[in-house]
């Protein structure tokens, strides 16, 4: 088992390397934010495979934070993307 999460680590590595390439390179931005998303699921696989290699749940919290930020991103820049502003009203005065 121990070996499959070492195995599973570098794989989640090298997908987080490749997302970040997309944001870098992306050919238009919402395929920069969801090579942001991915980079953010990645990070929580990698936390779990973590704490199971580790054998505690200590890091529990930090899966939570982590997909919490991962989802707020996600929305503020979608919501950017649609309307051009992250926090605005909806009302025109």
């Amino acid at each position: 088992m121990e070996l499959l999460l070492k195995i599973s680590l570098v794989f989640f590595a090298l997908t987080i390397a490749i997302s970040f390439f997309r944001i870098v390179k992306g050919p238009s931005m919402p395929d920069r934010v969801v090579g942001l998303d991915m980079i953010g699921i990645n990070l929580l696989s990698m936390v779990a495979a973590i704490s199971m290699l580790f054998e505690t749940k200590a890091y529990l919290e930090v899966i939570l934070i982590l997909g919490i930020l991962s989802f707020v991103g996600t929305i503020a820049f979608s919501r950017f993307l649609e309307r051009g502003v992250i926090i605005g009203s909806k009302s025109k005065r």
